[in-house]
């Protein structure tokens, strides 16, 4: 009785708590927040923090900081890495969602990846609470993804969902409501930047920032060759001489320097099936595999990994909800939340 009273003057919300984005989802509302997981923190002589931005207004200050100012990513690999920003910056992102600050807090669903530590739980748990929450259901990410992907994961029968996050790859094979086989990497998008910056280092002697790598990779970055010659011109810091030097890339450029995350992925899938018992590795030839995730939207994802794994590849339209959709399709189903809720 009370949780009903205390559910009509608030809000249910979904979270999808990320290395790279995170997004949040209101009961009747849809996704209403998706904002890169960064804030820009003021540190004062007393030792004082105060936040300056959240978010993309944050994100731009990456890089670009007097030294009292800091743009921190509270999130490494999937996990919470400064509980004190990642508190602040979920409040923060939540009174933005609601429009308002509440009286009663609201139920919340937050997305954890699969492998968590109970540790780790504890961490996500106590933020959101911190945050705001009433009340907090954590559910693993391969769950959510498969159930806001519309996959029939309750029946008899197995699916693969392979999650390409900014800090991590997690594959998982799905059957019965719940993580039959999973495999986590710490290679997602953030390490495709990295790759890349490493090669234009390494190959041209040019130094450039994560923010300029993302930007190469939006632009040029494809797993498997394309018929369309890009070309990009990219300014960054000669690693000799420490002046501004500008170089011109191509698509096969960029795609060799992914070359080694993408076949370190592969290799995950690949020993996720071979630990797959044989009836549910029959159900995933079958009905292939479904990737998600802001990173599976690299341009020929699905026919590298198809080449790959000799399985067919899908890869969702959209990856970029599909975990934050589901998670807040299985808060608003009782019977759904206690099968999911972990």
């Amino acid at each position: 009785m009370l949780n009903a009273v205390l559910g009509a003057i608030s809000t249910d919300v979904a979270i999808d708590l990320g290395t790279s984005n995170t997004l949040l989802y209101v009961a009747g509302r849809g996704v209403v927040c998706n904002e890169p997981s960064v804030v820009a923190i003021h540190e004062g002589p007393n030792g004082r923090r105060r936040i300056v931005a959240v978010g993309e207004a944050a994100r731009t200050m990456e890089a670009r900081t007097p030294e009292d100012i800091q743009a921190i990513r509270p999130l490494k690999d999937g996990s919470i890495a400064d509980y004190e920003i990642a508190e602040a910056m979920l409040r923060n992102l939540m009174v933005r969602a609601q429009g308002r600050r509440l009286w009663v807090g609201p139920r919340v669903a937050m997305c954890i990846p699969w492998g968590t530590t109970e540790v780790e739980k504890r961490a996500a748990r106590e933020s959101a609470e911190a945050s705001g929450a009433r009340e907090v259901f954590l559910v693993e990410r391969p769950v959510a993804l498969a159930v806001g992907l519309g996959l029939p994961i309750h029946q008899a029968h197995g699916h693969m969902v392979v999650d390409f996050g900014g800090g991590t790859t997690s594959i998982a094979v799905l059957s019965l409501g719940g993580v039959v086989r999973g495999h986590t990497i710490k290679v997602g998008g953030d390490a495709m930047n990295q790759a890349i910056a490493a090669w234009i280092e390494e190959h041209l002697g040019l130094a450039i920032g994560a923010p300029t790598a993302e930007a190469i990779k939006r632009v040029l970055g494809t797993a498997s060759p394309v018929a369309e010659a890009t070309e990009l011109r990219v300014l960054g810091k000669d690693v000799e001489r420490a002046f501004p030097r500008e170089v011109t890339l191509t698509r096969s450029d960029v795609r060799e320097a992914l070359a080694e995350p993408l076949q370190l992925i592969a290799e995950a899938i690949v020993t996720t099936l071979d630990a797959t018992p044989p009836e549910l590795a029959a159900d995933v030839a079958e009905a292939g595999i479904v990737a998600s995730g802001g990173a599976a939207l690299l341009p020929g994802l699905d026919r590298y990994l198809c080449a790959a794994t000799g399985l067919p590849v899908i890869v969702s339209d959209t990856a970029l909800v599909d975990a934050v959709i589901g998670a807040g399709t299985i808060l608003e189903d009782a019977t759904m939340l206690v099968a999911a809720a972990c």
